[in-house]
């Protein structure tokens, strides 16, 4: 039952990601070819593989980066705290990330997310091998069984084994009563707003919204009342 899981101990989190490069000309020549590859039978016959990269480079870890990642966590006074890592070095904002991990307040943290168990846990794990360091204690799950592995997913909590359904997290949140988190932007929006635009803060507001959002949808599936918003986590 959610209802005994401490709060206190939520990671909630979200991450924003983008193509690895900010046009198709900037791909390497063994890069165009591993993403016509990878990408062959995905892609309509009228779109090429260049249009394709625009559309879906930002969700596939091999071919994307992640440029925001924000955390938040709830005190025993129902109030959630967030902090955001985000920076065009991608190295650099997952090593502060990772240092978050040595606290031994997350030294049993349990991670949740929507779509995270297919989306932003594995996405997080392999960046950080990309770019040469080990996933914290946290995102690794190899010969863990799945009672051991501390990770909860709000697409799969709704799903009560209904393996086809797909929710996003704006439906739940209109469906919980919560505030939607799209007042300004949406995930198709991202790429453009920070190759075009270069707004890098914008989206941390948008993955900052997420984050809240996320919190609230868990506590409402616990049948517990909204958390407050708190932007320093300590």
């Amino acid at each position: 039952m959610i209802q005994k899981i401490p709060l206190e101990k939520i990671l909630f989190l979200d991450i924003e990601t983008v193509p690895g490069f900010g046009s198709w000309e900037e791909v390497s020549e063994t890069g165009r070819m591993l993403w016509d590859k990878k990408t062959r039978f995905q892609r309509k016959e009228e779109i090429s593989a260049a249009e394709f990269y625009g559309e879906r480079a930002g969700i596939m870890a091999e071919f994307g980066k992640i440029i925001c990642i924000t955390i938040g966590m709830a005190d025993k006074n129902d109030t959630l705290k967030i902090k955001s890592f985000a920076d065009d070095d991608e190295k650099k904002m997952l090593r502060e990330f990772g240092e978050i991990f040595n606290s031994p307040r997350l030294r049993d943290v349990i991670l949740c997310a929507h779509n995270g168990k297919e989306f932003d846990f594995p996405w997080i794990a392999r960046r950080f091998l990309i770019n040469g360091m080990m996933p914290p204690t946290p995102f690794q799950t190899f010969g863990k069984k799945p009672w051991e592995i501390p990770h909860l997913d709000t697409m799969e909590l709704w799903k009560f084994g209904d393996y086809k359904s797909f929710v996003s997290l704006e439906l739940l949140a209109h469906l919980f009563g919560v505030p939607t988190p799209k007042d300004d932007i949406d995930g198709s929006m991202v790429s453009s707003i920070y190759y075009i635009e270069k707004d890098l803060q914008r989206i941390v507001d948008y993955c900052e919204k997420d984050v809240l959002t996320l919190a609230n949808i868990f506590r409402r599936m616990r049948q517990e009342d909204l958390l407050k918003r708190y932007t320093n986590l300590d």
